[in-house]
Formats: C-alpha cells, sequence, structure tokens
C-alpha cells in the first residue's frame, strides 16, 4: 500500500454537531424535548408543520379577512424582494499573489467518493495540478467502501501523487458522506477546508481566487458557483443550468444585503476554525451542505459567495433521477428549520438574516406545501387561489432574477438583439423546468409527516463528460 495511504481505524470523532449551538442555552429540558431531537423528531415535528400549513390555508379561506392577510403579506415580501433585486453584489478581493510559500494559507481538499472509477482519476489529477504551492495544498479522497475499480485507481494516484491521501473506509461505516468527511478531519493540516464532488471540473487559479476571501474574520465558508458541465444535452440538463444562473443570482444578492449565503456541497470552502466550533459536520442529516449552512450563520458566521470562476459539474439526465435528487434537497432543506426552529426564532442569526431566512423560507418551502389545500379549497368556493399574489411576486422575482443571473454568467456573449432573445427563451424554460419544485415539495412535506426517513448516502451516478482532462 502507498505510504500516503490510510486505512478505516476505530476513530470517531468528538465533535458534536450541536455543542456549541447548545452551550448558551441553560434549560435543562431544551436537548430532551422531542421538538429538537434528530430522525425521531422530524417526524412529528414534520406533520405538526404540515397540519398547521394546511389548517392555517383552509381557515384563512373560510375567513373573510383572509385575502387581506396575504396581500399584507405579499407586500412584506415585496419590500424585501426589492431589496435583494436592488443591491450591488459584493466587490470580490484581488487574485492572491506572490511567491513565497509562507505567505500561502494552508489548504486541505476533500473528495468523498463511492464507486467513482468513471471520473475520480481526472479529478485527482485536476486539483493535484492548482497554480499553488504544491507544499502548501493537500489533497484527501475517502473511499467510502466502493466497489468498483475506485480503491485501486486512487492507490496507484497516491503512488504518482505525494499531495494526495487516500482514506479507505469500510463496510460498517458510518455517517454517509458526512462520517467521511468527519473521519479524516483530525488528520488534516488545512486552516481552509475545501470539499469537491468527485465530477467536478475547477479552473487552474480556483485557490487564488477563493481564499482572499477569508482575510475577512467573519467569513466562515465560501462558495463557489455551480455550473452544469453537460448542460446542452436534453430539456432536464438545460433546465439546471438556468437553475444553478437563479441561485447565483440569489447567492449574489442576498449576501449583499446581509442575508444568508448558502453552502452547496460540490465547490465549498469552509474555515476550519469555524467548522470545529459548529462540530463538524452533521451525521444525522442527508444534505450535509445546507445543515452547515445554518449552524455557521447560527454561530454567527458570514458565508460569501464566488460567481467566477464556477465548478462543472454533471447535471442528472432524467426526469427520475432529478426527482429523487431534488427530493433529497428538499428534505435536506426542510430538516434543518425542523432541527434549529427554536434557535432561529430566538433571532440568533440577527434580523437582517432572519427576515431574509424568512422570506425564502415562505417562498421556497411553505408556498409549495400549500399549495395543495389552496388549490382544492380555490375550486370549491370558486375563486382564486388565496395565495395567488404571493405566487405572483414568486414567479416575478425568478424571472428576473434567472434572466440576471443568465445574463451574468454568459457575460463573454456580446448583448445583442439575438442573446437577450435567447436568454428570455432559456428563462421562460427554466422556469417551466422549475416548476417540478412545487411537486417534489408537496410530496416530500407529506412523506416526511408520516414515514421515517432511514439515513444512507445517496449518491448520483457520474457517468463522465466526455471532456475528461486534467490539462487546463
Amino acid at each position: 500500500m502507498p505510504e500516503n495511504s490510510w486505512t478505516e481505524n476505530n476513530h470517531s470523532s468528538e465533535l458534536d454537531p450541536l455543542s456549541s449551538l447548545l452551550s448558551e442555552w441553560s434549560e435543562d429540558d431544551f436537548e430532551s424535548d422531542f421538538f429538537f431531537q434528530g430522525l425521531e423528531g422530524r417526524r412529528r415535528k414534520a406533520a405538526l408543520a404540515l397540519t398547521l400549513i394546511w389548517g392555517g390555508t383552509i381557515t384563512l379561506h373560510l375567513l373573510s379577512w383572509g385575502y387581506w392577510l396575504v396581500f399584507g403579506l405579499t407586500a412584506i415580501l415585496g419590500i424585501q424582494a426589492i431589496r435583494v433585486l436592488v443591491a450591488r453584489p459584493i466587490r470580490v478581493p484581488k487574485l492572491l499573489q506572490g511567491e513565497n510559500p509562507a505567505d500561502f494559507p494552508y489548504v486541505s481538499l476533500l473528495v468523498a467518493a463511492k464507486n467513482e472509477e468513471a471520473v475520480i482519476q481526472n479529478l485527482v489529477r485536476m486539483l493535484c495540478n492548482l497554480d499553488y504551492p504544491k507544499e502548501r495544498c493537500e489533497l484527501w479522497v475517502i473511499n467510502d467502501h466502493s466497489t468498483d475499480k475506485t480503491p485501486i485507481l486512487l492507490d496507484q494516484l497516491a503512488a504518482e501523487y505525494d499531495q494526495l491521501n487516500v482514506f479507505h473506509r469500510d463496510a460498517n461505516a458510518t455517517g454517509g458522506k458526512s462520517g467521511a468527511l468527519n473521519q479524516v478531519l483530525p488528520l488534516i493540516k488545512g486552516d481552509v477546508i475545501g470539499v469537491f464532488d468527485a465530477d467536478a471540473h475547477v479552473t487552474q487559479d480556483l485557490l487564488r481566487r477563493v481564499l482572499p476571501i477569508f482575510n475577512q474574520s467573519r467569513v466562515g465558508a465560501v462558495q463557489v458557483r455551480k455550473a452544469i458541465a453537460n448542460a446542452r444535452l436534453n430539456f432536464w440538463t438545460k433546465g439546471q443550468m438556468a437553475e444553478m444562473a437563479l441561485d447565483s443570482y440569489f447567492q449574489n444578492q442576498r449576501t449583499a444585503i446581509g442575508g444568508i449565503g448558502e453552502l452547496r456541497g460540490n465547490g465549498q470552502f469552509v474555515r476550519r476554525a469555524a467548522l470545529e466550533r459548529c462540530g463538524g459536520w452533521n451525521e444525522q442529516t442527508i444534505t450535509d451542505d445546507l445543515d452547515l449552512t445554518i449552524r455557521l450563520h447560527l454561530d454567527r458566521w458570514d458565508i460569501r459567495f464566488l460567481e467566477f470562476p464556477a465548478v462543472d459539474e454533471e447535471g442528472v439526465i432524467s426526469a427520475l433521477s432529478l426527482w429523487h435528487q431534488r427530493s433529497r434537497w428538499a428534505e435536506g432543506g426542510y430538516q434543518r428549520y425542523l432541527d434549529y426552529w427554536r434557535l432561529i426564532a430566538s433571532n440568533r442569526l440577527g434580523l437582517s438574516k432572519t427576515i431574509d431566512l424568512f422570506s425564502f423560507l415562505i417562498i421556497q418551502y411553505l408556498l409549495p406545501t400549500a399549495a395543495i389545500p389552496d388549490c382544492l379549497m380555490a375550486l370549491l368556493r370558486s375563486r382564486l387561489p388565496l395565495y395567488s399574489p404571493i405566487t405572483g411576486l414568486a414567479l416575478t422575482l425568478s424571472f428576473i432574477a434567472m434572466f440576471t443571473g443568465l445574463r451574468r454568467i454568459q457575460r463573454d456573449q456580446p448583448l445583442t438583439i439575438g442573446t437577450l432573445f435567447l436568454n428570455v427563451l432559456q428563462t421562460v424554460r427554466g422556469l417551466l423546468y422549475m416548476m417540478h419544485w412545487m411537486l417534489v415539495m408537496s410530496a416530500t412535506t407529506a412523506r416526511m409527516s408520516v414515514r421515517p426517513k432511514r439515513l444512507k448516502w445517496v449518491k448520483t451516478v457520474h457517468q463522465g463528460t466526455g471532456k475528461e482532462s486534467f490539462e487546463f
């Protein structure tokens, strides 16, 4: 076995994902109360939330002033939407320069890999050839009991690259991706930790672009924009391209107004001190990035966003794969509100972040969940759906955001009538594609209320984009 290859050991991280967040609470029953229990409490909290959303929607339909309440809420959300739209994105620091390796932060790059023989060689070669002092950067690939050629390929690569360290987990290892990342956390040396998926494609100057943002002391993490490498393949991948542009726009604008920046798993960088204060990666969640997002903000760290360069990844290519992936994202995103609702409601985030969080919670999670009872009551009473004003606001905001996001990421294209028309078509197609979120969120919240979730690593199968090369 190569010298820089590690096997499974009995080490388990002593970091508690909630310890630092609960340290300021003195209530003896806080941790034991079912409203703050992990898997067991989530189903009951989800059932209660669903009952309140459905019951509240039906009640508002029956009240004479229900529409006025919705109009008032729409006005408040509209003010927040205007703030988002007119905000000026935060300026990105200059490229990190220097010749002395001692002037560069030490960086640890992590990849959790399970059956990734199609793409893992390309990623390793790419990350080991970044424009960054090799003595200030290490790469750790955690092989999570792969059953294909991934372990063999990694051991061969470890003999080729001194920067590469391979950690092999056995079949009994738990915690999914979070567990894999936590196991190597005590072994790595980096002050900043970068996390990538196995299908990532990065530019050579990525680290020099990201690391200057960490010069601001309150920045706990940076998320790099994600782009779809196979965007031209079909309707689903083209829709994901527009979705990433939408996400990029909102990330830029929300952080500009002091709102919530979010991690997206692939291409995320975390300050090690911030990660350890928050207890490492939470092994009791199915979306480690979204869970870490909320814990970093609760611990009063900021998350920034880097639009250029992007990290390319493969988009899922079928409706069924999209459904499974988005269902997992929806559940993980919803879980964090169920897990940390007391800390959020206590305004621990601060006023600006709390307002921003609740605005997007209503549009992204509560509105789709309430769609079924709203439409049923509207049919029974022969009137427009109660939440039509909020839906109209959400669609208008999404159209502007997606169009502007597409223009930003396609900044190299000349501004002509043709390109503007193309962007409009891409936006309309993207909004049609995004309608799947209504179905996904409705189904997910209902299922979470009646059936407990079995935690397991559900990964997206990567086939490679057909452009595999580590040359820059």
